[in-house]
């Protein structure tokens, strides 16, 4: 109770009106190029050390992730709609991408560690694949014919693999562009 009696002010004596205006220490600052790299970390403090932080996301509208959700979807929707013949590069190169567009429209939304983003997309992906197992053990059909092309109707445990290996390719593609990010703002320090 005394931490409430002694914070009932604010943070840092500020009345809580006054928090807009509350300014935080260097190291929990972003950098203004991590907000336009695409799979930066959003956690990387300035002077390139890891900033503590809980599994907390922010809304924020990232551009570049919303043209990739964008191009993936149209590819997701190519692939629907015309690659019926096309074998395993509709099915498990498609669920690769699904994983991968989910990953793109969260970040498109929501600034948060690229771990959590793509381990969400992957827990959608077998969220999903649980509910096909369960529909087929309880003898469940889908009568909607998009709905039943967009969710699967029949569970495969390689979908399991295919959305762990997209989730894998976004988190690297991710560290990638971290790698990359902080080689290119290096040069400019020079």
């Amino acid at each position: 109770m005394d931490f409430v009696k002694d914070n009932a002010a604010g943070v840092n004596g500020c009345e809580i009106s006054e928090l807009s205006s509350v300014v935080l220490p260097a190291s929990a600052l972003l950098t203004a190029a991590d907000d336009y790299a695409p799979f930066a970390d959003p956690h990387r403090s300035t002077d390139g050390s890891r900033v503590v932080t809980s599994l907390a996301m922010e809304l924020r509208f990232n551009r570049t992730a919303f043209l990739f959700s964008i191009l993936l979807f149209v590819v997701l929707v190519v692939l629907a709609t015309r690659g019926a013949g096309w074998g395993w590069v509709r099915s498990f190169s498609g669920d690769v991408l699904a994983v991968m567009w989910v990953y793109c429209t969260l970040a498109s939304a929501v600034k948060a560690r690229p771990q959590l983003l793509a381990g969400i997309a992957f827990l959608l992906g077998v969220a999903i694949e649980l509910a096909q197992y369960l529909a087929a053990s309880f003898d469940i059909r889908i009568s909607n014919p998009v709905l039943r092309i967009v969710l699967g109707a029949t569970p495969d445990w390689w979908d399991v693999l295919a959305y762990a290996l997209g989730a894998v390719l976004v988190l690297a593609i991710a560290m990638l562009g971290r790698f990359r990010h902080r080689r290119h703002v290096g040069a400019y320090a020079l």
